[in-house]
């Protein structure tokens, strides 16, 4: 993993915020990024260096799932045995091919898995193939994403 110097979020001026939060609802170039913010492309290119480089901002595909056809997205909800392997069975679970993202979360869960599976027998495949070969996985709920809005999966 690559470590990044952290910047203190009050380092963050309106610029990079607003910057910040375009990029979060669309991809945009850095001409249209300083013409939306009235500032100059330099600007917008040295700042997107900078939110890069600190970790505040990383570049990535998202997919849409309603693009593609008989593609199911999923989040799958699992429970872990031992609450000291957490962060080891979320890197395991990260891992697996159809796993977009694995984040530890509160609540009735341990931890939530976005993924992307060939229809809902894919899914089937998913849980009973490759999520029941990691080892300390107690319980899991699945729960189908009918339609997702100011996100792609």
């Amino acid at each position: 993993m690559i470590q990044t110097e952290r910047l203190p979020k009050e380092s963050l001026d309106d610029t990079d915020l607003q910057i910040v939060q375009r990029l979060r609802r669309e991809n945009a170039t850095n001409i249209e990024l300083a013409r939306e913010l009235g500032v100059s492309e330099g600007t917008i290119r040295q700042r997107l260096k900078r939110l890069k480089d600190t970790g505040i901002l990383k570049v990535a595909a998202g997919i849409n799932p309603d693009a593609l056809e008989n593609q199911q997205a999923a989040l799958v909800a699992v429970n872990v045995s031992r609450a000291s392997m957490l962060e080891q069975k979320a890197r395991e679970i990260a891992d697996l091919p159809h796993v977009l993202a694995v984040s530890i979360v509160s609540g009735r869960y341990d931890l939530m898995a976005e993924v992307l599976v060939d229809s809902n027998h894919g899914l089937v495949d998913f849980l009973t193939r490759e999520l029941a070969g990691i080892e300390d996985v107690s319980a899991t709920e699945s729960f189908l994403l009918l339609k997702s809005y100011g996100k792609f999966v």
